[in-house]
C-alpha cells in the first residue's frame, strides 16, 4: 500500500476521535512552545546581559594595585599604581588604542538650591571612548586641562536631571565638595542598570581629581584598550613586564598590582546566561516527554479498539510493515499537527512577554527547529511500541476480539 494511502488512512482516522485528537495534540503543542518561549527568554536574557557589559567598553585590560588575592582590599589603601605608569604604557605597549588612568570617589554636588551625592570620576582624555560615552552637548576636556589641573566637568545625564532641571548645563558652575567647576559637556545617557547607573557620576581631569579634590598621588585603576580582541594577551604580556621593571619587581615575585581581561569577564558572562537558557529549554523539553508518553497512551487505546479492523486487514493480505506504519504515520501525525501549532504559540509567547513584560525575546531559527524536530522524535519513538504491537497482532484472536 502507498504512503499516500496510509497517510490519508491516519489522517481520517484523527478526524474520527477529533476531541480524543486534540486533547492528544495538545501535550506537544504546549512542549513545542515551551521549549521555544524559554529558549527565547534564555537567549533574550543572554543578548541583554552582553549588551549590558559592553556599555563599559570593549577589549578592555584594566591594571589595578595590589595582587590579585587582595582584590576586594579598598583602593584607598593600595598604592602601587602611579599617573606615570599610566603613560608610560600609553608611551612604550603597541597594540593600544586608548589609556585612561582613573582616580573616583562619591562627592556632593550642589547647583543653586539643589544639591545631590554623586560618584566624581578623575580621569584621562581616552575615557569616554574607552568606556562608550558619547557626549551629548560641549566638549571633552583637553590634555592641555589635564597637565594643567583645571578645574572643568563632563556631567551625566542624571546629574543633569538632578540638578539643572531645564537649564543648558554648559557654561555653568557647580560645586564639587564646596569647590567650583565649569561644565563643558554633557554625556548622552546610557541607561540606568539594576545595580549601577552610569550616568550618575562626572568627569574631570584626573590631576585635577588628585591634587584639587582627593589629594592623592596615586591612582585607583588603568583602563587600557586593544584595538583587536585577539592582541589582548600579548598586550597584557607586555604591559606585565612594563610594570615590574617599572616597580622593580624580580621575575618569580608578586606583583603588586594585577591585570584583568574584559573579555574572559564578558565570556564567563555569556557561558553562564547560556547554561542558563540550556537550563529552560531542557525544563521546558520535559513537557514534550509528557506529551510523547500521551500519544502512546492513546495510541495502545487506538489499537484495542480497531483489534478487529487490524485482523481483518491482516486476514485479506496487508503486510506487518503496512500496519506498522500506519500506526507509526498516526503517531508522527499528532507530532507533526502539535509542532506545527506549538511553534505558533511559542512565538505568540515570546513575543507578548517581550511586549507586556518588557522582556527581550529572541526567537531563533534554531530553537523552532530544535522543537519541532524532537516534537517529531518523540512521536516516532512514542509511536514505535505501539505500531509494533498492532503490526504483531495475531489475525485470528484479532477477528474473536470484541
Amino acid at each position: 500500500m502507498l504512503i499516500y494511502d496510509l497517510f490519508k488512512m491516519a489522517l481520517r482516522s484523527l478526524i474520527a476521535n477529533t476531541m480524543r485528537t486534540f486533547l492528544t495534540t495538545l501535550g506537544m503543542i504546549i512542549g513545542v512552545a515551551s521549549v521555544i518561549s524559554m529558549i527565547s527568554i534564555g537567549e533574550g536574557a543572554r543578548q541583554q546581559t552582553l549588551s549590558t557589559i559592553s556599555k563599559f567598553g570593549t577589549n578592555i585590560i584594566t591594571v589595578k594595585p595590589g595582587r590579585k588575592k587582595t582584590r576586594h582590599v579598598s583602593s584607598d589603601s593600595v598604592q602601587t599604581l602611579l599617573l606615570s605608569d599610566a603613560d608610560a604604557i600609553e608611551e612604550h605597549v603597541s597594540l593600544v588604542t586608548g589609556v585612561a588612568a582613573q582616580v573616583y570617589r562619591p562627592a556632593q554636588l550642589k547647583f543653586g538650591n539643589k544639591n545631590t551625592n554623586t560618584t566624581v570620576r578623575g580621569t584621562g582624555r581616552d575615557y569616554a571612548k574607552l568606556a562608550n560615552f558619547v557626549l551629548d552637548r560641549g566638549r571633552y576636556f583637553t590634555k592641555e586641562e589635564i597637565i594643567s589641573a583645571r578645574r572643568v566637568a563632563v556631567i551625566g545625564a542624571t546629574v543633569v536631571k538632578n540638578l539643572f532641571i531645564d537649564k543648558n548645563p554648559i557654561g555653568q558652575e557647580l560645586k564639587v565638595d564646596g569647590n567650583n567647576y565649569l561644565v563643558i559637556g554633557v554625556m548622552v545617557a546610557k541607561g540606568a542598570l539594576s545595580w549601577y547607573d552610569p550616568d550618575d557620576q562626572i568627569f574631570i581631569p584626573v590631576t585635577t581629581a588628585q591634587k584639587r579634590l582627593f589629594g592623592m598621588n596615586h591612582v585607583q585603576s588603568i583602563d587600557v584598550q586593544a584595538g583587536k580582541i585577539e592582541d589582548m594577551e600579548v598586550i597584557k604580556k607586555d604591559i606585565d613586564k612594563l610594570l615590574r621593571s617599572r616597580h622593580e619587581i624580580r621575575e618569580g615575585s608578586d606583583s603588586d598590582y594585577h591585570v584583568q581581561n574584559s573579555s574572559q569577564w564578558l565570556n564567563s558572562w555569556g557561558d553562564a546566561a547560556k547554561t542558563f537558557t540550556y537550563l529552560l529549554g531542557g525544563i521546558a523539553g520535559i513537557s514534550l516527554l509528557v506529551g510523547g508518553i500521551g500519544i502512546m497512551n492513546i495510541m495502545l487505546v487506538s489499537i484495542t479498539e480497531r483489534t478487529r479492523e487490524i485482523g481483518i486487514r491482516i486476514a485479506i493480505g496487508a503486510k506487518k510493515s503496512e500496519i506498522m506504519e500506519q500506526f507509526l504515520i498516526e503517531s508522527v501525525l499528532i507530532s507533526f499537527i502539535g509542532g506545527g501549532a506549538g511553534i505558533i504559540l511559542g512565538i505568540l509567547i515570546s513575543r507578548t512577554v517581550s511586549k507586556i513584560g518588557g522582556w527581550e525575546t529572541i526567537v531563533s531559527m534554531q530553537s523552532i527547529l530544535l522543537a519541532f524536530g524532537f516534537s517529531v522524535a518523540v512521536g516516532v519513538f512514542f509511536g514505535f511500541y505501539p505500531a509494533r504491537k498492532a503490526a504483531n497482532l495475531n489475525p485470528i484472536d484479532a477477528l474473536r476480539y470484541e
